[in-house]
């Protein structure tokens, strides 16, 4: 009898003992850590929770982040206070490593980030990182009362458009759509900046236009994509060419304020303002009021990013330079001065003179007969070919200088003689990638040449024990002749190819890419793309499909250490291109589904050599 009492008890111990851990199972799947007062949110229970509760805070966190377990302590405390408030605030975290899903939903790029939902709606929480702050920051926004601050963005229509670009010398118009993914992001980074940009001692407006409504002024702008950013200055337009974050957007504009070109009194002036290293552009009047100085002043502003420009009305000034009112001059760094170009450029501006006349001058005369490439001045190269290059110490200190000047001049001898080309000094040591690209690193000269063709192929002398005119004009001959070896970025060629599809490197592009006589499907990958992993085995698998057409070639190459001709121009990761045979100079993009069945398809569809005389006419 005792025993079968104990038995008796022990079975209610145990199904109390059950019941208590579902409870707490319960207490767990409502998401609330226990001590904490901070709800974990998770895919399953974030919408349920956002709908139930008026005002949420919500921390989007990682376990590994510093600066999110310093918020923690801080986090907590703030929630056990909130939550008693009236109305109450709601205190939850998110862990984003493992809830994926909602850290992509909301965007989520960085840690700890905070959000508050204040019926539904999803704002950013922009307060303090401490109990008391959080506190204050959630109780003023908890208030029945409260509600979000208007749109400092403007928003601009057709009607209101030139009311928007007249409100400010200088202003920022976003052309967006509204299902635009990058528009989207952009919009919380464009309305803080338009905040911050509101409150400066000389406001900077931030409009927006839904290009997708207001068609007519999108056509007027140019606008082809989203989203498109224009300034106006003045009413004249120009593109936006910063960053697309808050700060970007910000230091961007504030350096656009103001005129680009800066007004000097005197000679003395004029001469302190001169770069060494780069061209200075003056502009010279009679007058302030002379129409013309706003047209050069419009054009200034368009480039100044790239250049220095100053304006002078002094007669004493211009006398000092022999050069007439109405004259942009662009003026050639001293130290680049050589004995067969003139020490500046002069343009004489006519009446109706243009904006884009004065910056077609600059742009055409911006580079000495032989200047240097710099990290600084690589923009001013990079669409000028054919180009060469002439790498050595360059060091203009005073104890070395002499004989940087000296290589220049006789660099300069040759630039002058073949003028079709543009010749630069390049100190070698602050240009290895280039020293690299041109696959000078073993060379032991003192100075080597490396030329870029129309084409962007590059090409390079082969060493010379001491430099010789003759020996440099050979080569300038039969670089424009075609007649040198081009420089290809590429790994070694395999010994021998494993595996279904074929290994490609820059070497071997040519032979098997380029092979007229096959139809090649090559992928251009790169080794840490997440895509192109996923990718590996299902091209292997068409790879093997194939095998036996002797005529069709699957193909892929690392295109991070490996060059393929300009036709193959890789946009992403991976980058797949249909080589047909007997037309390799017009590849077409394979732009459909990456399964199996479709490559099949698609290259059946494309086949020109491949396949028998039956499937052609099957399909």
């Amino acid at each position: 009898m005792e025993v079968k009492r104990y038995l008796i008890l022990l079975l209610v111990a145990s199904l109390l003992f059950v019941a208590r851990a579902d409870d707490d199972d319960e207490e767990e799947d409502e998401g609330e850590e226990e001590g904490d007062g901070v709800m974990v949110l998770t895919n399953d229970n974030f919408d349920d929770t956002i709908a139930a509760n008026e005002n949420v805070l919500v921390e989007f966190y990682a376990p590994w982040c510093g600066h999110c377990k310093q918020l923690a302590p801080e986090y907590a405390a703030a929630a056990k206070q909130l939550i008693k408030n009236e109305p109450p605030v709601l205190l939850a975290k998110v862990d984003a490593t493992q809830e994926s899903e909602l850290g992509e939903r909301f965007e989520i790029s960085g840690y700890p980030t905070l959000k508050f939902f204040k019926g539904g709606v999803v704002s950013d929480y922009e307060g303090p990182r401490e109990t008391q702050g959080i506190v204050n920051y959630m109780e003023e926004r908890a208030s029945p009362d409260w509600k979000p601050p208007a749109d400092v963005v403007v928003t601009v229509t057709t009607d209101t458009f030139q009311d928007f670009i007249d409100s400010a010398d200088l202003v920022l118009l976003e052309f967006y759509a509204p299902w635009c993914g990058h528009c989207k992001k952009l919009a919380p980074e464009y309305e803080k900046a338009a905040k911050r940009l509101a409150a400066i001692d000389e406001p900077i407006p931030l409009g927006k236009v839904d290009a997708t409504v207001e068609t007519e002024l999108a056509t007027r702008f140019g606008v082809t994509g989203y989203p498109t950013m224009k300034m106006f200055r003045k009413g004249r337009d120009s593109d936006y060419n910063g960053e697309r974050d808050v700060s970007g957007i910000i230091n961007y504009m504030i350096k656009q304020q103001g005129e680009a070109s800066k007004l000097k009194h005197t000679t003395k002036e004029v001469r302190h303002y001169m770069l060494k290293d780069q061209i200075t552009i003056m502009g010279f009047f009679d007058n302030i009021n002379d129409p013309l100085l706003r047209v050069y002043m419009d054009a200034a502003n368009d480039l100044r990013e790239d250049f220095t420009f100053g304006h002078s009305v002094s007669k004493d000034v211009r006398e000092e330079y022999k050069v007439n009112p109405k004259s942009v001059v662009v003026f050639i760094p001293a130290r680049f001065y050589t004995k067969y170009e003139p020490k500046w450029h002069i343009f004489k501006m006519e009446d109706d003179a243009t904006p884009e006349d004065v910056q077609k001058f600059i742009q055409d005369h911006k580079h000495p007969l032989v200047g240097q490439y710099t990290s600084e001045q690589e923009k001013h190269y990079k669409n000028r070919r054919p180009l060469c290059l002439v790498f050595y110490a360059v060091d203009w200190s005073f104890d070395h200088r002499d004989a940087t000047e000296l290589w220049r001049k006789r660099v300069a001898s040759v630039a002058a003689a073949n003028k079709d080309i543009l010749f630069a000094i390049a100190d070698e040591d602050d240009n290895k990638r280039l020293i690299s690209e041109f696959r000078l690193e073993e060379s032991g000269e003192e100075l080597n040449i490396g030329c870029y063709d129309s084409k962007n192929r590059r090409y390079k002398l082969d060493d010379m024990e001491e430099w010789d005119d003759d020996d440099v004009e050979d080569f300038l001959k039969k670089f424009r002749k075609g007649k040198l070896p081009q420089i290809i970025k590429s790994q070694k060629v395999p010994k021998k190819q494993t595996g279904p599809v074929v290994t490609v490197v820059g070497n071997s592009f040519k032979d098997i890419v380029m092979d007229p006589t096959k139809d090649v499907l090559i992928e251009l990958y790169a080794p840490w793309c997440g895509h192109c992993k996923s990718l590996e085995p299902k091209y292997a698998e068409l790879a093997k499909r194939f095998k036996k057409e002797k005529n069709l070639v699957i193909a892929k190459m690392d295109a991070t250490a490996n060059e393929a001709p300009e036709a193959y121009r890789v946009g992403g990761f991976p980058t797949i291109y249909w080589a047909p045979a007997n037309n390799k100079e017009n590849p077409v993009q394979y732009d459909r589904q990456r399964e199996v069945d479709d490559f099949e398809k698609f290259i059946k569809e494309k086949a020109t050599v491949s396949f028998g005389k039956e499937l052609k006419e099957e399909l």
